[in-house]
Formats: structure tokens, sequence, C-alpha cells
């Protein structure tokens, strides 16, 4: 399953799903690449409950700056298009997986 978004997709999927997740990384970045298994393990898992996708601020610096992202990773939580947690840093999966059942509760 491919989570990769583009600028132009991230509206369209806020608009359209009730539960999202937006992972701000960067290829060259070392914590975020520790975070991906994680990521892509849980995107698959939960596609039911949530809808997760990764951004990558290089490719997308308007979306990165919509979003006020100023280090990575960074995780937006989205309920009804609105933003109503973000995490900056690593995240263990446990404490990941509180924060997106936050969302459908």
């Amino acid at each position: 399953m491919e989570i990769q978004i583009e600028q132009t997709d991230a509206k369209n999927i806020l608009e359209n799903n009730p539960n999202v997740l937006f992972d701000f990384y960067a290829d060259w970045c070392a914590p975020c690449q520790t975070l991906l298994p994680t990521i892509h393990k849980l995107a698959d898992e939960l596609k039911d409950d949530v809808v997760i996708k990764k951004i990558n601020v290089d490719h997308n610096q308007e979306l990165a700056a919509q979003f006020s992202i100023r280090n990575i990773p960074t995780l937006i939580f989205f309920k009804d298009g609105q933003p109503i947690e973000r995490h900056t840093g690593l995240i263990t999966e446990r404490n990941l997986r509180q924060k997106i059942n936050k969302l459908n509760s």
C-alpha cells in the first residue's frame, strides 16, 4: 500500500476521512527512518480506523509550511479535518497506537 502523498492529495484526504495521521519526514532524517517500519505497519494494520500518510518535507515544502513543520519527524493527528494533536520526534509503537486510539474515541 502506498502511503506517500503529495501536496494536492492532502486536502482531499482530510476532507474525506474522519481520522487522519500525517507523518512529515525526510529521506535524510535518521529518526524518520527509524519510525518508518512502525508507520508502515500501523498504516496497514489500522487502515479501517485511520488514514496514515507520509509527507516528504523536501518535496512538499508548501505543505510543510502550511502545517508549521519546524522539526522532523512530526506527526499530526486530525479528526474531522481539524488538527487535534502533534508529536515531534521519535515515538514508540505503543504510544503511537494510544494516540491513534484517541482519534477513534
